[in-house]
């Protein structure tokens, strides 16, 4: 029996082994792929097999026995696609090197282009014909566990010529589970990433001049859609690159739990900020209540996923990152829409920019859900749009500034006209004010004439001196309220632009014996000196208006007297000449009052204003005198100013250059050359023509008391007509009428018969304009006074002839 088995037959029972082997392993040869040292890159999606191990507990020991075999599944897509899948993925390659030219050596690498991944194993066949762990990495591990330290995950193989090998990938991650394939010749690998690198390259670099250029443009305008918009991006850059690795190749590579939380963190971060944006941008609260409420609910679901990402596990925070990124894609893409069936312009470039980004981000999810291949395109596509999206909201933002300033400019129109519309009113207001006052104060006018008149009576009449001093105390406080009413009358038609400087003869030394004789009583009750120092060899007649140059004068000697307690005050009239015919005059009015501190000019002449609020009730005064002085000497072209010390008096100074009347020797005028009275009072008869009868009542009486015949009229018609029948030796007119309307009744008492040289005195503020020597016309001014009355009539009535000084 043992003779049957010859030696020739053991060759061919060795043959029929290693049939049998080949046999066995026609499955696994006929998966092969085929390379050779041509091939520049090959996708390998296509041509692995996978296992699913839902326990995550299988090892390579397990999965690679021959009776796993038939749990891997050849996979039919370009790219493993798992999505949020806690199991992990088992990938068998069968790859097999068949070089035309054996002797060309090569280099490849086995790339998986996707970083996010938490753990990667390479298993590769051993000397044994097992397997042996090559490679361990992923982004739960440090940056150095990598054995090419790229973003993407890289592997170094090494085949001889047609060698084969089969390799294992285990894959395991809390997020998406995606495996693009690649294997790549080391040198095509290399050139491919110049342009991967352009394109991440602008895609990055659109967001950081978008940031820089809008960071710049807040710094600007202030305007916080600008700030909510870099922190937009900002957030929407650093996720970007935690999504592509970048961020854990340059950022924290040494930080794997930050590695993985940064993902939702700048998920949540980027919808928060974007959402105030969305709010601040298309000023949702003002069109679209609900659509504000809404963006409200989404920044605070948004602040929830931010605290969540650094507080619980990394699958939970992903999870929500990503369904908060679907909502808030949808709800700022409805906003915008909303905001443009509003009417808002700008929401025109937002709907475009927010399309690009939804577009970009619909291709990247349809490619992580398997329904478009994972490519280069699709990859990125989410980068891309967000880079066109970023680009056209600072378009955006920029037609909103524009949109900004053309509702300004409207806004500055439109607040225009209301403001000359109102200035219109205030106008007309400052004027009915202005007249309301000027009215008021006129008509005060009317009884103090009748008061101090009624005073300047009783002074005729002997009466005890309880009495007399009674009459001095209410002549003093009528003439003092007098003063006042001519103030705020005088700032009111200064106000008004109602006066103007007079161009009038008057004589120097009258006007500075009426202000002696003025204030000297005033001065006196005091128990103070007034002395008023002329200059010798100034001139007398002077041109200029006297009557704003006696106000000016008189409201500084009234504040001296006011103002000074003990000592005096002095007013000192100086000139000098400068130019032919005219004369600088400069009046000092000092005092040794209680002076103040040095004030500019700006707060001392402002109207109502004085050195105390307790001066109101001790000193007493309106604060307009100082003010109304200002703008009178500003009218008369001179120059007002002051120099006090506390405790030691002020001098104020007014300087003015008026005309010399003629030919006047700078040298003291003469003595007065009056000749004497041919008539006597009570054989001159007076015509009164007054409208008030309270001021004909006290005029009357003063001219009775004179010793005046008196013939009383209402009108300017009724004096005509009485002066028809009867003659008169002069008229004296205290009606309110114009100076024209003067004049015209001077021209038309002048024309009657026997009237030619008839004297016309008018009850007047002041004779501008009036060339009393032409119409015999002279003037009084409000309130009369008894010597006034007494002096001109003397003047014009009972002297034929009288000296050119006679006015004083």
């Amino acid at each position: 029996m043992g003779g049957f088995l010859t030696q020739p037959d053991r060759p061919r029972w060795g043959f029929m082994r290693y049939l049998l082997m080949l046999l066995l392993s026609l499955p696994m040869l006929a998966g092969a792929v085929e390379f050779d040292e041509f091939t520049q890159s090959l996708p390998l999606g296509r041509v692995m097999q996978v296992f699913e191990d839902v326990s995550g507990q299988a090892t390579i020991a397990d999965v690679s026995a021959a009776a796993m075999a038939g749990s891997f599944k050849t996979h039919d897509k370009a790219t493993l696609n798992a999505g949020y899948s806690r199991s992990a993925f088992w990938l068998k390659i069968h790859l097999s090197y068949r070089p035309a030219n054996p002797s060309i050596r090569h280099t490849w690498l086995l790339e998986l282009a996707y970083p996010p991944l938490d753990h990667l194993e390479l298993y590769v066949p051993d000397e044994t014909g097992g397997y042996r762990l090559a490679q361990r990495t992923g982004d739960a591990l440090p940056f150095d566990s990598r054995q090419i330290r790229q973003n993407n995950y890289l592997f170094d193989l090494s085949f001889a010529p047609y060698e084969q090998k089969t390799l294992f990938l285990r894959l395991q991650s809390q997020g998406s589970v995606q495996a693009p394939v690649t294997l790549w010749s080391s040198t095509a690998y290399l050139e491919a990433q110049p342009v991967r690198l352009y394109v991440l390259g602008l895609i990055y670099g659109v967001l950081l001049g978008m940031l820089v250029y809008n960071l710049f443009i807040y710094l600007s305008v202030r305007d916080t859609s600008y700030l909510y918009y870099i922190l937009y991006i900002a957030s929407f850059g650093l996720y970007q690159l935690s999504v592509n690795g970048a961020a854990v190749e340059y950022f924290w590579p040494d930080n794997p739990w930050w590695a993985n939380a940064a993902t939702p963190f700048f998920i949540g971060a980027a919808a928060l900020f974007g959402s105030q944006f969305a709010r601040s941008f298309l000023q949702t609260a003002s069109h679209s209540r609900w659509v504000d409420r809404l963006l409200l609910v989404l920044i605070l679901c948004s602040a929830v996923v931010v605290a969540l990402s650094l507080m619980t596990s990394y699958a939970l925070a992903l999870r929500l990152a990503t369904a908060l990124a679907l909502i808030f894609t949808v709800v700022i893409f409805v906003s915008g829409i909303v905001a443009w069936c509003r009417g808002m312009r700008v929401a025109r470039y937002f709907i475009i920019a927010w399309s690009a980004f939804l577009v970009g981000g619909i291709i990247n999810t349809l490619m992580v859900l398997g329904y478009l291949p994972n490519m280069f395109l699709t990859m990125y596509s989410s980068q891309i749009g967000s880079a066109i999206e970023v680009a056209l909201l600072s378009l955006a933002l920029a037609d909103r500034i524009n949109s900004m300033r053309e509702q300004q400019a409207q806004t500055l129109f439109d607040a225009g006209q209301k403001l000359e519309v109102l200035n219109q009113q205030l106008a007309h207001s400052n004027r009915l004010k202005d007249e309301f006052l000027a009215t008021l104060t006129h008509e005060l006018r009317t009884p103090m004439n009748g008061v101090i008149g009624s005073l300047e009576l009783m002074q005729t009449v002997d009466l005890d001196p309880e009495l007399e001093q009674y009459q001095q105390t209410a002549a003093g406080s009528a003439r003092d309220m007098m003063r006042m009413v001519n103030g705020i009358l005088t700032l009111t038609e200064l106000q008004a632009g109602k006066l103007s400087a007079q161009h009038e003869t008057f004589s120097l030394r009258s006007l500075l014996d009426a202000l002696l004789g003025q204030f000297c009583a005033n001065a006196s009750a005091k128990g103070l000196g007034f002395d008023v120092d002329l200059a010798a060899g100034l001139p007398d007649r002077l041109l200029g208006d006297r009557g704003k140059l006696s106000q000016c004068l008189e409201c500084l000697l009234d504040n001296a007297i006011k103002f000074t307690r003990v000592g005096g005050l002095v007013l000192r009239v100086t000139g000098k000449p400068v130019a032919t015919g005219r004369v600088a005059m400069t009046f000092a009015v000092i005092d040794t009052g209680i002076g103040f501190v040095n004030l500019d000019e700006a707060s001392l002449y402002q109207r109502f204003f004085q050195l105390d609020g307790s001066m109101t009730r001790e000193y007493g005064g309106l604060g307009v005198g100082l003010a109304i002085c200002r703008q009178l000497v500003d009218l008369l072209g001179g120059h007002l100013t002051h120099e006090s010390e506390p405790g030691r008096g002020s001098c104020f100074r007014l300087e003015v250059t008026f005309e010399v009347d003629g030919e006047q020797p700078m040298a003291s005028q003469p003595a007065l050359r009056v000749r004497a009275v041919r008539r006597m009072p009570q054989d001159c008869s007076v015509l009164l023509v007054d409208d008030n009868s309270i001021n004909q009542l006290v005029i009357r009486g003063m001219l009775l008391k004179l010793g005046y015949q008196v013939r009383t009229a209402e009108n300017a018609r009724g004096a005509l007509a009485l002066l028809r029948r009867e003659s008169v030796d002069a008229v004296l007119l205290d009606c309110q009428i114009e100076q024209a309307e003067a004049l015209k009744l001077c021209d038309q008492v002048h024309g009657m018969p026997g009237c030619a040289g008839l004297p016309v005195l008018l009850v007047s503020a002041s004779a501008h304009g009036l060339d009393a020597e032409r119409c015999l016309l002279d003037y009084l001014s409000w309130p009369v006074k008894f010597e006034d009355l007494q002096a001109v009539l003397a003047r014009r009535v009972l002297a034929s002839e009288q000296g050119e000084s006679a006015g004083i």
